[in-house]
């Protein structure tokens, strides 16, 4: 496939309901969306980058940064071979895995299109149906949390995220095993701990959780391994895992048990499968986590789920537990047993909806081969 144009869009979508971390309060998202135009056929990538540098250091402006001034020269006029030669090309830039995974999907959705098979299956996917769970944002009370995990297990998932900081932890899990004795809960720190913290950390052990996900420092894994030496409860870490060699360094000193996998974070679909490799083959789950998506990005991680070491339900919801309208269709859906069906079609399997992605474009550049 021979690059002929890249278009980076950026898309405003205010969410339903905001959502609150340890990290700030969403309301609304700026989506930067990546076209990529290839023989003819056009791919659609996203950029998951949040607005500020609090998850990661990338942001929606330093990732249109580092497409406009080093991506799109790099890329435009090349003619590749396959999707997976995209990170080789681009290797020379240090980081930005979110700006460089945005492109890199979106020439996965061109290849597929071009194979006429689903992306699931170009990537190497097994599974015709994704398990799910849901990430639920910090709550304003503890009635406010339990009603919508009631909510959402009535409408099939199979896995509860809630959102933990100091302050704000073992009073809610201890209220939602109350509730809910049975059912799939894990928690998620977002860096919000310090190894300090270790006996008040423990006292989670008492609720059999799934797994506490990156309570310590995003770059700190010896300490991680310090503390999975002293809790039951399983560490998975998500922010730490840029890729699969840092995969390999946590499996290695023992600082997590399971893996949350997110296209952006490790760079793209090619790096993901190679993180989902390395876990396999030392019986190490993953699964795949959520950056609030749109339908595009949404469409990515279904197809990603598929492969066969994400047997841990994900953070890959209906596209209404987020928006009112999507920019893609159909729409993601749910079914009651809690999972989500793998598209059949050709390429990412959902349409974009150009007209919608007009209307809430608010900037746009293109580049174009010479």
């Amino acid at each position: 496939m021979q690059i002929e144009a890249i278009i980076l869009r950026e898309v405003r979508m205010e969410l339903r309901a905001p959502f609150e971390t340890s990290f700030g309060v969403t309301r609304e998202r700026r989506v930067p969306l990546i076209e990529v135009r290839a023989d003819g056929v056009s791919g659609w990538g996203e950029i998951t980058a949040p607005e500020g540098p609090f998850y990661n250091y990338e942001t929606i402006d330093t990732a249109w940064h580092i497409v406009r001034d080093f991506i799109a020269p790099l890329l435009l006029g090349r003619k590749l071979g396959s999707a997976c030669e995209v990170p080789a090309v681009l290797a020379a830039i240090r980081g930005h895995q979110m700006a460089k995974a945005g492109v890199e999907n979106a020439l996965w959705d061109v290849e597929a299109q071009q194979k006429g098979l689903p992306l699931a299956k170009l990537l190497g996917g097994t599974y015709e149906e994704i398990v799910c769970g849901v990430s639920l944002g910090l709550q304003a009370t503890t009635e406010a949390l339990l009603s919508k995990i009631d909510t959402e297990l009535k409408a099939g998932y199979q896995r509860i995220k809630i959102k933990i900081k100091p302050g704000k932890d073992l009073e809610l899990v201890r209220a939602v095993r109350e509730k809910f004795p049975q059912v799939k809960l894990m928690v998620d720190a977002n860096s919000a701990y310090r190894l300090a913290d270790v006996e008040h950390l423990k006292k989670l052990d008492d609720y059999y959780l799934m797994m506490i996900e990156q309570p310590l420092p995003w770059d700190d894994m010896h300490e991680h391994a310090r503390l999975q030496a002293q809790l039951q409860t399983p560490i998975c870490l998500d922010e730490s895992i840029h890729h699969a060699r840092h995969a390999l360094a946590a499996i290695e000193s023992r600082a997590c048990q399971i893996i949350n996998v997110k296209l952006g974070r490790v760079g793209g679909h090619t790096e993901a499968r190679r993180v989902e490799e390395v876990c396999r083959a030392r019986s190490i789950p993953v699964w795949c986590g959520g950056m609030l998506e749109s339908g595009v990005g949404r469409a990515h991680n279904i197809a990603m789920s598929t492969l066969a070491g994400f047997v841990l339900p994900g953070d890959v919801s209906a596209s209404q537990r987020y928006w009112e309208e999507d920019i893609i269709e159909p729409e993601v859906e749910v079914t009651p047993a809690g999972t989500i069906r793998v598209p059949t079609a050709p390429g990412l399997g959902y349409a974009v909806r150009r007209q919608r992605v007009e209307q809430l474009t608010v900037r746009q550049e293109t580049w174009r081969a010479q």
